[in-house]
């Protein structure tokens, strides 16, 4: 079993839940859509909603040139990212016991801003395939304005941690007895049939992605 990567990213409550091998977090990340950052300004701390991607060993973000997060993240604020996929609400006998069946992710350092014209352009294609497979052969790429006013940064995945919790309840041996139901509900997400933009030009079919999309991990390097 791979070894924690740092002690910042060692889990320590339910430490047998902790993961810190490539292939894990390479899925979690690939099957998750929204990541939270943290990061301070001015010692205030905020935790912003991101979309993402994945490129070999770094995490891909972008934003505005304009926005606060990116411009701290591109300086060299500290940074910590979380990802979490629900798998199941877990039910036990006792309020106390009760939780969740999920898969996380945290990674910790800092990020460096993508300058490179053609590694830039790599990038946000690594975040259009990520979040639509297919995509990006399937549409208009950035134009120079549009490339101008993005802000993409790399995060290295060098200290990441996943967490996972799976099964049933854990009660205490004497709430066994108790008759009250105990269990999981599991939690799948799953995309609804795409809905065509009101604008869309007449004869334009539904390309195979959009028709048949869910999340799953997929490989990104």
């Amino acid at each position: 079993m791979a070894e924690p990567r740092s002690k910042r990213t060692t889990v320590r409550r339910a430490a047998e839940r902790g993961r810190y091998d490539e292939e894990t977090i390479h899925a979690i990340l690939d099957e998750g859509i929204v990541c939270h950052v943290g990061f301070c300004v001015d010692e205030q701390p905020f935790v912003i909603p991101m979309g993402y991607g994945r490129d070999g060993n770094r995490l891909i973000l972008h934003g505005s040139v304009g926005s606060r997060a990116m411009r701290a993240l591109a300086d060299g604020a500290p940074v910590c990212v979380t990802v979490t996929l629900l798998d199941g609400v877990v039910v036990a006998r006792s309020v106390f016991h009760s939780s969740m069946n999920y898969r996380s992710v945290v990674i910790v350092g800092r990020a460096e801003a993508v300058t490179d014209p053609e590694e830039k352009m790599r990038a946000l294609e690594r975040l259009t395939e990520h979040l639509i497979p297919g995509r990006w052969d399937d549409a208009r790429r950035p134009n120079d304005r549009e490339m101008k006013g993005t802000l993409v940064l790399h995060l290295p995945l060098d200290e990441a941690s996943a967490k996972i919790r799976t099964g049933p309840p854990k009660d205490d041996d004497e709430d066994y007895a108790l008759p009250i139901w105990a269990g999981v509900i599991p939690f799948a997400p799953a995309a609804g049939g795409p809905e065509d933009d009101p604008k869309l030009a007449p004869g334009i079919e539904r390309p195979e992605y959009a028709a048949r999309y869910r999340r799953t991990a997929t490989a990104s390097g």
